[in-house]
């Protein structure tokens, strides 16, 4: 498949660090961070988006079914790490939410060579864990066209599932084929094509809200407590106990 990804915006070069190599440390580090600033505005712009995600997500949660993330390479990782987070934070099953990465664990600490080019496979990942109808598929993917998280869009949809697509490109790919398009436009990266940085800082941002937007309506937090956090450690047995007295305090001022 040819395509020319130069004419992706997270591919461009952006002239505002064309010298980076030739700035002090500081001036580096400035620079990153003047860029980092655009970050929170772009996502702001979608936040009519991420909500609609947010309340499909909670409502496929309501009745039973799962939210699963599928990327490749950085995408990947960050659905996987945003999953993983869920069990110890608010208490739920780690079946519930699930990230899947194009070549598997492995590929979490490696690059596996050709897997986000392989649209089949992600079906396979799909079915091997028996995704279905009731359940939410959110790809991740900054470019928009990485055909793994492409290929589990369409089996999505071709069972009857809820699909959101998180990317970081207007009129990408994945944003035309998804039920809710979720598209902060971050732009040239201080470090050309490198979308581990602000595309994917975007998309951590993104994912942080879905999930704990979605377990807040479905009752996972009180005030702004984590009432069902699993003390697992000293640190979180320290945390339960203050949010415990915490939440009885409130309840008592409520009364």
């Amino acid at each position: 498949m040819n395509e020319n990804f130069s004419a992706l915006t997270t591919e461009q070069i952006n002239p505002a660090t064309a010298h980076i190599d030739e700035c002090t440390t500081l001036e580096m580090v400035r620079l990153i961070n003047d860029e980092d600033k655009k970050i929170a505005a772009a996502v702001e712009k979608v936040l009519p988006e991420i909500a609609r995600a947010v309340d499909a997500i909670a409502e496929s949660f309501s009745r039973g079914g799962r939210l699963f993330y599928i990327g490749a390479g950085t995408s990947g990782r960050l659905g996987v790490l945003d999953a993983s987070e869920c069990p110890p934070t608010f208490g739920v099953n780690p079946e519930m939410v699930q990230g899947l990465i194009a070549g598997g664990e492995s590929a979490l600490i490696r690059a596996v060579e050709g897997a986000e080019d392989n649209r089949q496979l992600a079906e396979k990942n799909l079915r091997e864990k028996n995704f279905s109808a009731a359940d939410v598929l959110v790809g991740i993917t900054a470019s928009g066209r990485t055909p793994y998280v492409l290929g589990g869009i369409e089996f999505a949809k071709k069972i009857g599932a809820i699909t959101v697509g998180v990317s970081c490109v207007e009129n990408s790919a994945l944003a035309k084929i998804v039920d809710i398009a979720i598209t902060p436009v971050t732009g040239a990266e201080a470090l050309t094509g490198s979308t581990r940085m602000k595309a994917g800082t975007a998309t951590k941002m993104v994912l942080n809200m879905l999930t704990t937007a979605a377990m807040i309506k479905i009752g996972k937090v009180r005030g702004n407590l984590m009432v069902c956090v699993q003390a697992t450690n000293d640190k979180l047995r320290d945390r339960l106990k203050r949010i415990n007295e915490l939440s009885a305090t409130s309840l008592k001022l409520k009364a």
